[in-house]
């Protein structure tokens, strides 16, 4: 009895330990499985999604996310295991000081990388704040020249500064202007009151008299302003021949509107950087108001079988594919690759492959991607204008997919 006892007892130790054995090899095996799966890379999205530049906000989101999920599908970081991106969201609602708030807080939670933050009031505050961790941080849309002025070496902007575009707008419309035997001598401007507006006004009014257009009003307006009548009457009295709108995309509707409402003649609506007048919902809702708008503004490569491929798949989701929708999708992939590049999220390892890209799978109309204080000096804005219900590309010639129509026809 003993002997069998024991004999039972040494059996069902044996057996015991080759389970635990088995059991051991199953749990050591399957972490292996987990092991291998590599640690997700954060990428923080910082952009206004309420506030009076929500729908703005709310497009450069959703272009950040579209990229996520484009590269994640495409098999993620390919020098770090097929390291997925995922988005860590946060909202500057349309405020610097919260934007900076929200940069601070994605650095506590570990992300690799920031793409912030639409205006340049918020790009300004987003990418200062990065600059205290040394945490890459690329500008997606906004355009004022300070933001890569103050040699921030964790700070990029893959799209055009505002002098660039500026210069460009002026020279594209002393071209087109020209062509047409010089009819516009006068502007008048209007802009919204922060940095955007009253650094476009500002500059405008330096440079349009080296062309020989008079400025002879700049009217400024508040953020939001819901009525522009009595600034529209101001212009009517005045007469210019070129009407300059600089401000986001509800107040530019909403002065658009006024502009045909009160039946205001002038030989162009030409903006810089149109808050709607490169906008396809604009032209969609209000075509009337929206004819032969010019501008002069970030657009892609009409000619582009890549640019094209994404507008496609971005309208299949239910976007409109707005500047800010590609802009913010090619930061996201600029940072990105340069990840890649690097094969590492170390912040300085990333930051110099930010530095030295000469990534081109942008869709734009840019020269060759380089580098230089974190500014691309390939990129370069476009003119384009809303001629029967579509937005075209009219200047530069290489990228053209239709006429200038100037002097603007009457609507009356």
């Amino acid at each position: 009895m003993t002997d069998r006892t024991g004999r039972s007892a040494m059996r069902r130790r044996e057996f015991l330990a080759a389970g635990a054995a088995t059991l051991g090899t199953a749990v050591v095996g399957f972490p292996a499985v987990l092991r291998a799966q590599p640690a997700s890379i954060k990428i923080g999205l910082i952009h206004p999604v309420t506030g009076f530049i929500a729908f703005s906000g709310t497009q450069s989101r959703a272009g950040a996310q579209m990229a996520i999920e484009e590269i994640n599908a495409a098999g993620g970081i390919k020098s770090l295991g097929g390291a997925k991106l995922e988005a860590v969201l946060g909202d500057s609602q349309g405020k610097p000081e919260v934007g900076a708030a929200e940069v601070t807080k994605m650095v506590e939670a570990g992300v690799h990388g920031i793409v912030a933050g639409y205006s340049s009031a918020i790009s300004l505050a987003t990418s200062q704040e990065a600059a205290k961790t040394d945490t890459p941080h690329v500008v997606d849309v906004g355009v004022a020249d300070d933001i890569m002025k103050r040699g921030l070496k964790n700070t990029f902007r893959f799209s055009p500064g505002y002098s660039k575009i500026a210069s460009t707008a002026v020279a594209n419309l002393d071209t087109i202007n020209k062509a047409a035997g010089s009819p516009a001598r006068t502007a008048l401007i209007v802009h919204e009151e922060s940095l955007f507006g009253t650094g476009s006004a500002k500059l405008l009014s330096t440079e349009l008299p080296k062309i020989g257009i008079e400025v002879v009003d700049v009217i400024k307006h508040a953020n939001p302003t819901r009525d522009f009548t009595n600034i529209v009457l101001q212009i009517k009295s005045k007469k210019p021949d070129i009407i300059i709108p600089a401000n986001y995309y509800n107040e530019y509707i909403l002065f658009a509107r006024t502009l045909r409402q009160q039946k205001v003649e002038a030989k162009a609506i030409y903006s810089v950087l149109g808050g709607a007048a490169s906008n396809y919902q604009f032209v969609k809702e209000f075509p009337d108001a929206a004819d032969q708008i010019m501008d002069c503004n970030h657009w892609f490569n009409p000619k582009s079988d890549l640019a094209l491929a994404r507008k496609k798949a971005a309208e299949a989701k239910g976007l409109v594919y707005t500047y800010e929708v590609f802009l913010t999708y090619n930061a996201v992939a600029y940072l990105a690759d340069a990840i890649d590049r690097a094969a590492s999220t170390d912040k300085e390892k990333v930051i110099a492959a930010l530095a030295d890209s000469t990534w081109d799978q942008h869709g734009m109309p840019y020269g060759p991607t380089k580098m230089e204080n974190g500014q691309n000096m390939g990129a370069q804005p476009v003119n384009t204008q809303i001629l029967n219900n579509q937005i075209e590309v009219i200047y530069p010639a290489e990228f053209a997919s239709a006429g200038a129509v100037f002097p603007m026809k009457s609507n009356a």
